[in-house]
């Protein structure tokens, strides 16, 4: 697995929030339905309010069942990441994220497949294999190229960890 460990000191992802079900195998119309609620202006307005890693659009998840059961509610914001102390538009949700460690695996291939793989690859192979596990904190993707229709996709996937 292409892994990196980072520590990032305490940040802010700011964006629009919806309430969803949690959806482990292909698009997720709840999501795609909220991202495609949103003006193109809207997602061109985040892009711009991008300062720090992760950077670009985000896919955030936050607030999941701590089993990742399949259709359990969570917070799912499309955002960005900007610094702990950067003001935010009063329209937009936030999330402050507070300093740790993160485990960044990076994939590449169709998507939503080659990220949905990698994710259950973490449970599965990395976790039982290194002294990490997951702490609190969003897990948050980061699409670093895509192709125009969404079709494949180099993604990021950051999850909050410490040692066990």
């Amino acid at each position: 697995m292409d892994t990196r460990l980072v520590e990032r000191p305490a940040f802010r992802l700011v964006g629009h929030a919806a309430r969803v079900p949690l959806i482990h195998h292909g698009v997720n119309p709840h999501i795609a339905a909220f991202i495609g609620s949103l003006p193109a202006a809207e997602h061109d307005r985040l892009k711009a309010l991008s300062a720090t890693e992760p950077a670009g659009l985000l896919q955030v998840s936050a607030d999941v069942d701590a089993d990742y059961r399949e259709g359990t509610e969570l917070t799912y914001l499309h955002g960005v990441a900007v610094d702990a102390e950067t003001a935010v538009p009063a329209d937009l949700d936030t999330i402050d994220v507070p300093a740790g460690t993160w485990a960044v695996f990076r994939t590449a291939g169709e998507y939503p497949a080659a990220l949905q793989t990698m994710w259950a690859a973490t449970a599965t192979e990395w976790f039982p294999s290194n002294p990490w596990r997951l702490r609190e904190g969003p897990s948050i993707v980061s699409v670093l190229e895509r192709a125009a229709d969404f079709s494949t996709a180099t993604c990021e996937l950051w999850l909050p960890v410490e040692r066990a």
